[in-house]
């Protein structure tokens, strides 16, 4: 409750500096496009999915994005999905998976926040199970962008807020990878944290 408090504190403490901010120019920054992320991760080889249609790039309102599966020996695939935004100034913001995966027909069976080991960087994340029939999939997402990672919702807003004003910057992104879960939930988990480890040192270039 105390961390609820705060970040709504800073959301509210925000807003005006954010009204100031926002009114000048994005600071420009120089990034790699996400298609140059390698497809070898550290054993993992990727693979790119159908590109998304016009109309679902439009809805999303990422500026650039990928979305792939990477395979690593006989382990089941791991989805990526990353959507770039370079401004969220005009309405443009990141679509959160607790709403888009229900949109799918995906429901949560269970969600939490955790904090995993990227190779000697703690990275914040959510970690959910969702599942469709008797299908069920593992799933990890976080925000990052402008240095910093973050997995709390309201807190990525209030950072988002003080940055435009303190950086004049709203460029962020949501990373998100999934895989189903074939034998045990804990051995999906596994999966999933190993190639976040992987990819996360990566990222860095492409999302900064």
């Amino acid at each position: 409750m105390v961390a609820r408090a705060l970040i709504l504190v800073a959301l509210i403490a925000g807003a005006g500096v954010y009204a100031t901010g926002a009114s000048g120019p994005e600071t420009p920054i120089d990034r790699a496009p996400l298609a140059s992320l390698p497809m070898t991760l550290d054993g993992w080889e990727g693979r790119d999915s159908a590109p998304f249609a016009d109309d679902l790039v439009a809805a999303l309102g990422v500026d650039d994005y990928i979305n792939r599966y990477y395979v690593r020996g006989d382990q089941r695939p791991v989805a990526l999905y990353v959507g770039y935004y370079a401004s969220q100034r005009q309405g443009d913001t990141i679509h959160s998976p607790q709403n888009c995966l229900p949109g799918a027909g995906w429901q949560p069976v269970s969600s939490e926040r955790i904090t995993l080991n990227a190779n000697g960087t703690p990275l914040d994340v959510n970690r959910y199970v969702i599942q469709k029939g008797l299908e069920r999939q593992a799933v990890l997402y976080w925000y990052q962008g402008r240095g910093r990672v973050v997995a709390n919702e309201y807190a990525n807003k209030a950072w988002l807020m003080l940055d435009a004003a303190r950086l004049r910057r709203t460029n962020g992104a949501l990373v998100r990878i999934i895989t189903p879960v074939a034998g045990t939930t804990p051995a999906a988990f596994d999966e999933l944290s190993a190639f976040t480890a992987a990819l996360f040192p990566r990222l860095t270039a492409h999302l900064p």
